[in-house]
């Protein structure tokens, strides 16, 4: 497929002459305007409207007709997803531990271009509600880039007086940029970061978070990266840890959960040429690309997600970066709850935007393309949503020995479930040690062995998110930071 056979409307750098509201106007609803299949603005389509209706209508129907068959046959298909799913996850650790593609850029090479080689560089910094902004400015001034070639925004919603008042008590420094953005729905980051890129001068582009303590030489080695690759390679994401891992289990957790991302997973998509889901922070990008391809869908919740498939819809490709920017992970349970379901939310809503007319059955029909999209993107919520019920079905057949549950499952799916939940399972854990071992954290395999428990909160998320997703689709639920007890060093 060649770019060309999708038609994507550009962000229109016309735009950044507006005046504020008409820039905010633009970023939050130009993509949906211009290509409304492209946009998560609907949740679903009409097309997609009419087969879930016609989908709902058969089972009830043939449920009325054959109850226990239909329960049989359900019980089945999602014995035979699951399974599916758990071997595309161990295709991409084994991909993964074969040492799958990860770009090394040296400090030798990184130091190699000079203050005139290297391009002018835009830094997104979306920030709500922060009034630690002073941190945040502090890590950006550690990076190692000649000053002159930075171009940092700070993307500040209008009406945020704590991140505000925050700002009036620092002194910037030249290569900073405040920009307000005007109160416009959705108020979320895609939407800031489009109007920040409207009026930008950067040839890269890469997004951080306020509480993110970036590498200082990351802008080098990216560059350098950038510089020395294809002009297909679109985007390089660098990797994330946390400084606070060591907090409690849930830290310990999600320690775990982005280690296997970064060492494995990754890698192993990008082995198989399946589209990637890029991370919310530390993407490097093509200026050019980024307009080019319509830059972020402001009502995708996981927007880094979606851009990650379209841009492998459009023949674009996406590197991993041997580069670290260290995160705050989520030390409470709740705070976990609502930041994991607005990721599921989005990756639901992007398996939505994507499996439209004109998605990858029309423009990229391939394998790897169906596997990332379907076991990767959509299995990942909607497997965890399911899994509770999985867990009670198991319970209850283990209390009670009913004939009834045990007529659900004939021989073919009760030994497909038995390996899915007992191999696969154990699988999992297994990866996670595996993870802690690539991490150099031995600290790390007790809480590989106590995964279930952070199973039961995915599940809590992945509830959550499903009902968002059809009562309040494009709502932004902020992560609180600042939960890290004075922020604990690795």
């Amino acid at each position: 497929m060649t770019r060309d056979e999708v038609v994507v409307p550009a962000l229109p750098r016309s735009a950044a002459a507006l005046d504020a509201c008409a820039r905010a106007d633009v970023a939050a609803n130009g993509l949906a305007e211009s290509a409304p299949t492209l946009s998560a603005k609907r949740v679903t389509s009409r097309g997609q409207r009419i087969i879930l209706v016609a989908a709902l209508g058969v089972v009830l129907a043939v449920a009325v007709i054959a109850p226990l068959g239909t329960i049989t046959a359900l019980i089945g298909l999602v014995t035979f997803i699951y399974l599916a799913a758990l071997i595309y996850r161990g295709l991409l650790f084994y991909q993964g531990m074969r040492g799958g593609r990860v770009i090394r850029v040296s400090d030798e090479q990184a130091h190699s271009l000079s203050d005139e080689e290297l391009p002018v560089y835009t830094v997104l910094i979306p920030v709500l509600h922060e009034p630690l902004i002073e941190t945040l400015v502090g890590n950006l001034q550690r990076l190692d880039y000649p000053v002159d070639k930075l171009d940092i925004r700070l993307l500040i919603e209008a009406d945020d007086e704590v991140t505000w008042s925050a700002l009036e008590k620092l002194d910037l420094d030249a290569c900073f940029t405040v920009v307000a953005i005007a109160p416009r729905q959705p108020r979320t980051k895609p939407k800031a970061c489009n109007v920040g890129l409207l009026d930008s001068r950067g040839d890269l582009v890469t997004i951080y978070d306020a509480e993110d303590r970036p590498e200082p030489l990351q802008l080098r080695r990216a560059a350098y990266a950038l510089l020395h690759a294809d002009p297909q390679v679109a985007c390089i994401q660098a990797q994330l840890s946390f400084y606070n891992s060591r907090q409690n289990l849930l830290t310990r957790w999600f320690a775990l959960d982005y280690g296997a991302w970064f060492h494995y997973l990754l890698p192993g998509l990008e082995a198989l040429k399946s589209p990637i889901p890029l991370g919310g922070t530390s993407n490097h990008f093509r200026a050019e690309v980024l307009y080019r391809i319509g830059a972020w869908d402001p009502w995708n919740v996981t927007e880094d997600a979606d851009l990650g498939l379209r841009l492998h819809r459009l023949g674009y490709q996406v590197e991993v970066l041997e580069s670290v920017t260290l995160e705050e992970a989520n030390s409470d349970g709740i705070n976990w709850i609502r930041q994991r379901s607005r990721w599921y939310k989005g990756y639901l809503q992007t398996l939505l935007v994507h499996l439209r007319r004109g998605g990858p059955v029309a423009q990229r029909g391939d394998l790897a393309t169906w596997a990332g999209l379907l076991l990767f993107v959509g299995g990942t919520p909607l497997l965890a949503a399911l899994n509770g019920f999985q867990w009670c079905l198991t319970l209850a057949w283990a209390l009670t020995r009913s004939d009834l549950i045990a007529g659900w499952f004939p021989p073919g799916v009760y030994y497909v479930a038995m390996i899915s939940a007992v191999l696969g399972n154990g699988l999992v854990i297994y990866f996670n040690v595996l993870t802690a071992r690539a991490m150099g954290r031995p600290d790390l395999v007790w809480a590989a062995v106590l995964s279930p428990g952070y199973w039961f909160l995915m599940w809590l998320a992945a509830l959550k998110a499903a009902a968002q997703l059809v009562f309040n689709p494009s709502y932004w639920e902020k992560t609180t930071h600042g939960l890290d007890e004075g922020g604990q060093h690795e």
